[in-house]
């Protein structure tokens, strides 16, 4: 019979191969659940893949985060001739992108385009949140996604921001390029501003050589919080068919919709100079193209385009 000496021995033994393979089975399990760096998700987008972000633009979200870091903006028109932002982001993300506002059915038609992006956005009307979940794109908004936060210094609703880094992937890059880069073709006409109205909401463009297009609104330059101001390389103004057929604000102002499937006349402005265009778009999915009076391809200057979308007149 085994004396009690050498079972407690037994006893303690057992004890510690059990501990250890506890020890050794939690171990294993958080190498599995753990992503080593290499599949740990980065800042940058797939390659040739869009991230599109509605941001805020009434006087209450300025200065806004993350706009220097998007390849273009797209301006368009809202409630009581008031502006958003659509900004489009490839390659590098910033740390942080905001306000975050609402999307718009108009955003959807705008996007497609875009292959198949990641689409940021507070929120939506019900049709449109329907809309969202059949377009194709990747709906990332505060309940379908994490990354989201709220800024305690602002007030809402003018508080959301997300960390691009934490939105899902988007599923599928477009299949032509959208924004077409390229010398400038012969002709238009030296300018040295721009200015372009939404009724409440006034943006102007003046020439640098050294800056190219300097940005302002209502009189003041626009900026980021990171401190820098804004500057384009290529500018856009483009005229589409807009109509007050969305639902009504709490002013009982219509949200506008506008069509960027068709054609239409445009001014370009790049290098210091103003070009009369023309926008053709056949299909949602097909991209946007610009063109001079004759016909003449008419592509964007290196550096960030902005898109603003106006009434045709």
């Amino acid at each position: 019979m085994m004396n009690r000496r050498a079972r407690g021995w037994l006893i303690a033994v057992a004890i510690a191969v059990a501990v250890a393979l506890v020890a050794a089975m939690i171990w294993y399990v958080m190498q599995l659940s753990e992503p080593s760096p290499e599949q740990a998700r980065d800042d940058t987008l797939p390659s040739e893949s869009v991230l599109a972000v509605k941001i805020d633009n009434v006087a209450a979200a300025r200065p806004q985060t993350g706009l220097d870091a998007a390849e273009a903006i797209y301006v368009t028109p809202v409630e009581g001739g008031l502006t958003r932002l659509l900004a489009i982001y490839t390659g590098e993300l910033p740390d942080a992108i905001g306000p975050v506002r609402s999307a718009r059915e108009s955003d959807i038609e705008l996007l497609a385009q875009y292959g198949y992006p990641t689409f940021a956005y507070s929120g939506a009307a019900p049709d449109v949140l329907t809309e969202l979940a059949d377009a194709p794109l990747v709906p990332a908004s505060p309940s379908r996604s994490g990354g989201y936060y709220r800024e305690t210094e602002r007030e809402s609703p003018h508080n959301l921001y997300v960390d691009p880094a934490a939105l899902p992937s988007p599923d599928a890059p477009p299949e032509q390029t959208v924004l077409q880069r390229g010398d400038a073709p012969a002709g238009g006409i030296v300018a040295a501003s721009h200015t372009t109205s939404y009724g409440n909401a006034t943006f102007e463009f003046s020439w640098s050589a050294r800056e190219g297009w300097v940005i302002s609104m209502d009189g003041s330059p626009i900026s980021t919080t990171e401190g820098d101001g804004l500057s384009a390389g290529t500018v856009i103004e483009q005229h589409v068919e807009i109509s007050d057929q969305g639902p009504a604000d709490a002013t009982g102002n219509r949200a506008p919709t506008y069509r960027t499937v068709g054609t239409g006349d445009a001014t370009v402005l790049r290098n210091g100079r103003r070009f009369d265009a023309q926008w053709s778009r056949p299909a949602p999915e097909a991209p946007t193209r610009f063109t001079t009076s004759d016909g003449t391809p008419l592509p964007m200057e290196q550096g960030q385009v902005w898109i603003l979308l106006v009434p045709s007149s």
